[in-house]
């Protein structure tokens, strides 16, 4: 291994302090789009009389967005810079989240959706390689930490959108609740100067950062996230729906407690990477999330519920922000690129997810999917663990650095 030295923000660049906290704000905001998301889709089915195979197809728009933002994001952070990016996720998520409040119809509807779904891209685009820039000897730490916002903002959106609901408040007004931390990330956007990517500053060349993409072991990386993605965000953004007709009339509840559990364990993720190793943890994450949806799929009650969830939640609790570690650990070359083919993928996954886990619904029944869902971390159980012994069989796993003009 190479070291890597002179890799934080450089003179000229606001502290890397604020800067990680901008990025939580930023990826809280994309969480509470979700939670809430998730808490109305009874009320968008109603008020734009479809079917849940068709509300599947509408939310489904939010991750092909965030698809396509997060690809193109990734190669044109080294361009514009991830400010630049940064400001085309404030405005996707503002103008989309008008635009759903005040649909007038399903057109504008999946069209309001999308567009969150872009600005939503475009802020893994940028903040994932920020704190790979201005932490590169802690990059699965880090952002684990970062991605502890996540589940965070989904715990405060669905807290949230559950008060409002006890208040007798409408969808339009939850909705409403994700202009608050947009606009807070916003404003300190316009204060933040941020560095130049870690690739550009090794000097790396473009070239080079393209051919990471086709090493084989990337490559299964890559199909890896799919699984991952889908086993995570499938099933979660219909948990609350889904609860709320098998177990408690608080479905909402039980998405707020999975996402705590996973903020907690997001948060400490450091002592448990340390003595696991990112590709044990991998290994352990896709057996609890297995046995998580498959008791998911069987609960009758609220207690149930929660006792399942706990299990589920700490199966994909790390299973985002380590795929995305170790793709900036064992392929830093990649830079910003590798990370948004990762986010991209991730999202595809998740948007294909969607109105599969409509369909079943429709035809199985509210925990029918559940059960189908299982089946693939029970595949990225053999896959991790191939890994696993890959690694071991070479000394174990090991960290790729970066040094200035590499």
């Amino acid at each position: 291994m190479t070291s890597q030295s002179g890799m934080t923000s450089p003179m000229g660049t606001s502290s890397r302090g604020q800067m990680f906290v901008a990025s939580c704000i930023a990826l809280s905001a994309t969480a509470i789009i979700f939670a809430v998301r998730g808490d109305i889709l009874g009320d968008l089915s109603r008020q734009f009389h479809l079917t849940k195979e068709q509300l599947g197809w509408v939310i489904s728009g939010a991750f092909w967005g965030f698809a396509l933002s997060i690809f193109i994001g990734g190669q044109l952070c080294d361009l514009l810079g991830m400010r630049a990016i940064l400001a085309l996720a404030f405005l996707g998520q503002v103008v989309g989240t008008l635009m759903t409040i005040f649909a007038n119809g399903y057109l504008v509807l999946a069209a309001a959706t999308l567009l969150i779904g872009l600005g939503n891209g475009f802020v893994e685009a940028a903040i994932n390689p920020l704190v790979a820039t201005i932490y590169p000897d802690s990059k699965t730490h880090k952002l684990n930490f970062l991605h502890a916002w996540w589940p965070g903002g989904i715990v405060i959106g669905s807290v949230v959108s559950y008060a409002l609901t006890r208040a007798g408040q409408g969808w339009q007004l939850k909705q409403a609740v994700v202009l608050i931390p947009a606009l807070v990330y916003g404003f300190m956007l316009l204060r933040l100067r941020l560095p130049r990517t870690e690739r550009v500053q090794s000097g790396v060349s473009t070239g080079r950062m393209y051919k990471e993409a086709l090493r084989p072991l990337f490559i299964l990386w890559f199909i890896c996230m799919f699984l991952t993605a889908a086993t995570e965000l499938g099933p979660n953004q219909w948990i609350g729906e889904i609860m709320k007709n098998t177990a408690t009339k608080s479905g909402i509840l039980v998405l707020a407690w999975i996402s705590l559990l996973m903020l907690i364990g997001r948060l400490f993720a450091g002592p448990v990477v340390h003595k696991l190793s990112p590709i044990g943890l991998l290994i352990a994450s896709a057996v609890a999330s297995a046995l998580g949806l498959v008791a998911l799929s069987r609960v009758s009650s609220a207690p149930a519920a929660f006792g399942a969830s706990f299990v589920f939640a700490v199966g994909i609790c790390y299973f985002w922000p380590t795929m995305l570690g170790v793709t900036s650990e064992r392929f830093p070359a990649g830079g910003a690129f590798l990370l948004g083919l990762m986010g991209a993928a991730g999202n595809v996954s998740t948007a294909v997810a969607q109105p599969v886990m409509g369909y079943f619904y429709d035809t199985f029944g509210p925990a029918g999917a559940l059960r189908y869902v299982a089946i693939l971390p029970a595949a990225l159980v053999i896959i991790f663990g191939a890994i696993f012994l890959r690694d071991r069989a070479r000394g174990g796993y090991q960290v790729v650095q970066l040094k200035q003009g590499q």
